[in-house]
């Protein structure tokens, strides 16, 4: 079966949506929806930016993100290399009303608005919560409708009352992108992400969206609320520690496959976004 995730189907008056994704790649563009969206990455890796947080994303990642909060997946290229690495991911989108069409128990309706607002920012959970929501996730596709219904009012049941998560997106964030944004910027976001480890000019990007560069830095500083630079150095930062988790690469060639060009720059960098030099971050891992 192919599926995409791209942007909700609003057709009809269902509160739940539950998408399986089985595929040989994850096929994401830059978008955002008036419903909260579950996203359980079974198997597969690579980058995601969701608000104006960039990072990695790999097996078993859970992340939930409420309405209109700009998002996207996208496969590293390592990734899509391997032929028999299969992406399989399973989204569930649910109404922000959902639960007040089920019951009028305000202590329930409270815990779920919370859940909600929390997830504003997207929130990504850890090992513990992920493992509880993994073993239902797993059971939907052989399930009915009745019970896949059921089986979603659980996982926002543990969701609602999970401690163990991080905010992705920051709390001054604010959804500043129209449809015809996010058309452009989606341009520019998978290119970025797939050319971070080269040389990138302001030129060939304004271009992508039929811009000066004048004009495209002050439509990406007000859009993303990051100057071109800053964001390509988090894309870049982002894939750093994710190198730096295994110790088949020295600091100098996580340094270059990250797309910098010298050690001083990748240390500056590095240090003024994850508030340590890269050995260190290495260190804190292997401690």
């Amino acid at each position: 079966m192919r599926s995409e995730l791209i942007n909700v189907n609003h057709s009809g008056n269902k509160s739940v949506r539950i998408k399986h994704i089985d595929n040989n790649r994850l096929i994401s563009s830059f978008h955002f929806h008036d419903m909260c969206e579950l996203v359980w990455i079974e198997r597969s890796h690579g980058k995601r930016i969701v608000g104006d947080h960039i990072g990695n994303f790999e097996d078993d990642d859970l992340v939930l993100m409420g309405p209109n909060l700009p998002h996207i997946w996208q496969n590293d290229k390592s990734y899509e290399d391997i032929s028999d690495k299969l992406v399989k991911s399973t989204v569930i989108y649910f109404s922000v009303d959902f639960f007040s069409l089920l019951t009028d128990d305000q202590s329930v309706l409270t815990l779920v608005e919370d859940l909600v607002s929390k997830a504003s920012r997207g929130l990504a959970f850890e090992k513990d919560t992920s493992k509880k929501v993994k073993a239902i996730l797993l059971g939907l596709e052989n399930n009915d409708g009745f019970e896949n219904i059921i089986a979603v009012v659980e996982i926002i049941k543990i969701l609602a009352r999970a401690k163990d998560f991080k905010y992705l997106s920051s709390i001054t964030f604010k959804n500043q992108y129209d449809e015809k944004d996010s058309n452009r910027i989606n341009k520019v976001y998978q290119f970025l992400m797939k050319n971070f480890h080269n040389d990138i000019h302001l030129n060939e990007v304004a271009e992508l969206c039929n811009m000066t560069p004048n004009s495209f830095c002050r439509f990406f500083k007000m859009r993303s609320q990051k100057s071109l630079t800053q964001f390509i150095n988090e894309i870049r930062v982002g894939h750093a520690c994710k190198l730096l988790q295994s110790e088949d690469y020295s600091i100098a060639d996580v340094c270059y496959a990250s797309g910098f060009n010298n050690p001083t720059n990748f240390n500056k960098f590095f240090k003024a976004i994850k508030g340590m030099k890269p050995s260190e971050y290495r260190n804190r891992l292997n401690n």
